[in-house]
């Protein structure tokens, strides 16, 4: 059959089944960019929720002079806690420093062939930092933990007329310690202070905990005990 020249040839239909898989692909591709932009934005933050979940833990609340320094008991980070303590001695922040059992060993020394406990690293470290010994004290009464710390503490305070107290510990357990000391204490007319030891020698920064074995133990482990002890005291 002839068709005119001046005739117009219709347009096939489109197929059904064509039209819907053209849309599922364009749904799948905007999928695909929202996920990937939703994971670069994450990796992007991921840096400062962990500086700022991190920093949340940190209280700093000094007294300009305390009648003792107290080092809470922390294997894991017993030097920078005393090493920060002896700092804040020399600069005259309190007469002397009171260190707490923990009743845990160390690694083995060659020096004096046995494993020290931490305490008697810790005393080590202060008088390597140029603290008198006749100005440390160590309560022998174990601890089991913060809070049994702050109450051995507290009774300590009392029996001998220790009318403010500066706390050092880690930067990432000085919220929790500083609320323990605040519920224990309370009543008592004791002035109490905490001054942690910066991150950087042992505890892992709050830039980068999340990059370090350590700081997951330190930071998210903080939460939970925060937690709990909101719940027990």
């Amino acid at each position: 059959m002839l068709t005119s020249p001046h005739s117009k040839e219709l347009p096939l239909p489109l197929d059904p089944g064509f039209l819907v898989r053209q849309q599922v692909l364009k749904t799948k591709k905007q999928t695909i960019w929202r996920r990937t932009a939703i994971a670069l934005i994450s990796i992007a933050l991921l840096p400062l929720l962990a500086w700022v979940t991190a920093q949340l833990l940190v209280v700093h609340t000094p007294v300009s002079k305390a009648d003792a320094i107290v080092v809470m008991s922390g294997s894991a980070t017993f030097r920078e806690r005393a090493r920060h303590a002896a700092a804040l001695y020399n600069e005259g922040r309190a007469p002397r420093i009171v260190l707490t059992n923990d009743h845990l060993k160390s690694s083995w020394s060659p020096e004096e062939q046995r494993n020290p406990f931490y305490y008697e690293r810790s005393r080590d470290e202060l008088r390597r930092a140029g603290v008198p010994d006749d100005k440390i004290a160590v309560i022998m009464v174990p601890i089991t933990g913060t809070y049994d710390e702050a109450v051995l503490l507290k009774d300590y305070s009392e029996a001998n007329q220790l009318s403010s107290l500066l706390v050092v510990t880690s930067a990432y357990h000085s919220r929790r310690a500083f609320w323990t000391f605040q519920r224990v204490f309370r009543g008592t007319g004791k002035s109490i202070g905490i001054d942690p030891a910066g991150p950087g020698l042992e505890t892992p920064s709050a830039a980068t905990w999340w990059l370090h074995r350590l700081g997951w133990q330190m930071v998210p482990s903080e939460y939970v005990k925060l937690f709990f002890y909101w719940l027990r005291y």
